[in-house]
């Protein structure tokens, strides 16, 4: 797994944190840093502590996921430039033992796990590139510091940003 990637992803993560919680889903492209300097010359200070050999984030200001967010991303699609893509989102989650009662209606399952005092909001930042490497790093609110990390924490927001480079 690329180290580039990673780091990518995790800059991204700190990023968005010092936000806070209960954001709207936010895409940023990925270009290697080198390549963005010689496009940019005027960005060589800025980055100097950036790898060379490394991932710079460009967010896409006016990326909005709307209401289906799948569809939204099926409909992206990258230029040359473009070495890589991440996507932060927030999400829900129940424990398993929990999700047995939820019911079929999606609008009112959502309304549930909202109130659900076991509930867990989990912050996934997601990244792909163009040659093929995946990989994930979420938090979890109100756990401290710690990352969880791996190549298949969403498989399937993973195989939909890979399609954005099809």
């Amino acid at each position: 797994m690329s180290e580039a990637l990673i780091a990518a992803l995790i800059e991204v993560e700190r990023h968005v944190a010092k936000l806070g919680w209960d954001q709207p889903a936010r895409l940023f492209a990925l270009v290697r840093t080198k390549e963005l300097i010689e496009a940019e010359p005027h960005l060589a200070e800025a980055l100097g502590a950036a790898r060379p050999d490394g991932f710079s984030s460009v967010e896409q200001d006016e990326f909005s996921a709307g209401a289906d967010l799948a569809q939204t991303l099926s409909e992206i699609m990258w230029p040359p430039a473009v070495a890589g893509c991440v996507l932060c989102v927030e999400r829900a989650f129940l424990p398993p033992d929990a999700e047995a009662d939820l019911p079929e209606d999606p609008d009112r399952a959502a309304d549930v796990v909202a109130e659900h005092p076991r509930r867990l909001d989990v912050r996934l930042v997601v990244g792909v590139t163009r040659d093929g490497q995946r990989h994930g790093v979420a938090r979890v609110r109100d756990a401290g510091a710690e990352l969880l990390t791996g190549t298949d924490l969403v498989p399937a927001l993973t195989e939909a940003l890979a399609h954005t480079f099809e």
